[in-house]
């Protein structure tokens, strides 16, 4: 009885242990395969926001590099000669103002880009200006060398206003006439070209603008150029949201598509060699059974 006892406590410990030790293999090998998991994860991860970061670089550069400048605006400072003899005239010459194309000595016009150049004149109603009439602005672009690239003339005038309108216009905004908040001058947008495009084998440098009238008289001006944008350039512009997510998911599905194809290179490089081995091998156990036949 001792001994059967002693047998049955033996399997039992037996039965136990190996409980133990399937457990822990168990454990283990769910621990192992976890950590693998978890590692793959962490690889895929840091792949896949390697690759987003190089599809979002790649977007910008195109942008920045491809987009132009879509408005430009410079101050316009009129000068003009005031050594006359007679005393009668106002300006001895033609108001004439040049104006620099150029920020940090690269051109603001991009090649082949249309752009609207308009010139805006702040003009105060006095009786000088309203004698005037019309004038002409004439607009003459010059390239780096000196030569002409463009030139433009236009007219422009003052809106008539009755004087009664003058009147009644000047009872209501008394108040703010008297504190400074508003003046009695009217702006003036004159569109110098319409749909200028530069010259890419002279660009152009410099704008000389001359109004062709000694009379006028300005309280302050401003250039203004516009560009207007097709094609691919008009979507990139107004619709920057959807062709962002656009270009950066094209460019990460062609950067996978490298990734992918750069990973499966290796392996194929790794698989022919072991199918040439298994071939000879395959090649070398027949041939004693094609001699045996012979």
């Amino acid at each position: 009885m001792d001994q059967e006892s002693h047998l049955h406590s033996g399997d039992l410990s037996v039965v136990i242990g190996g409980t133990f030790l399937r457990l822990r293999d168990a454990v283990t090998m769910t621990i192992s395969n976890t950590r693998q998991r978890v590692m793959r994860s962490f690889i895929v991860f840091f792949f896949t926001l390697l690759l987003l970061c190089l599809a979002v670089f790649l977007y910008g550069s195109f942008y920045y590099s491809y987009m132009p400048m879509a408005a430009f605006s410079t101050p316009v400072h009129f000068h003009y000669r005031t050594d006359c003899e007679s005393p009668t005239s106002f300006l001895c010459s033609y108001p004439l103002a040049n104006i620099t194309l150029m920020r940090n000595k690269k051109n603001v016009l991009t090649f082949g880009q249309a752009y609207q150049i308009s010139l805006q004149l702040d003009m105060p109603e006095s009786p000088t200006n309203q004698e005037l009439g019309m004038f002409m602005i004439k607009t003459t672009c010059f390239s780096q060398e000196g030569g002409q690239v463009a030139s433009s003339a236009r007219s422009s005038m003052l809106r008539y206003r009755s004087d009664l309108l003058r009147t009644m216009g000047t009872l209501l905004f008394l108040p703010a006439f008297l504190t400074g908040a508003t003046e009695q001058k009217q702006v003036l947008e004159v569109e110098l070209f319409s749909d200028f495009t530069d010259d890419p084998y002279a660009p152009s440098a410099t704008a000389v603008i001359e109004i062709l009238s000694n009379k006028v008289q300005i309280y302050s001006s401003q250039l203004y150029v516009h560009a207007h944008f097709t094609g691919i350039r008009y979507f990139l512009f107004y619709f920057p949201v959807v062709s962002a997510l656009v270009g950066v998911f094209s460019n990460f599905i062609f950067l996978s598509v490298l990734f992918i194809l750069s990973y499966m290179r290796p392996l194929r490089a790794e698989w022919k060699p072991e199918q040439a081995i298994g071939q000879e091998l395959q090649t070398t156990v027949n041939s004693p059974h094609t001699a045996s036949s012979l």
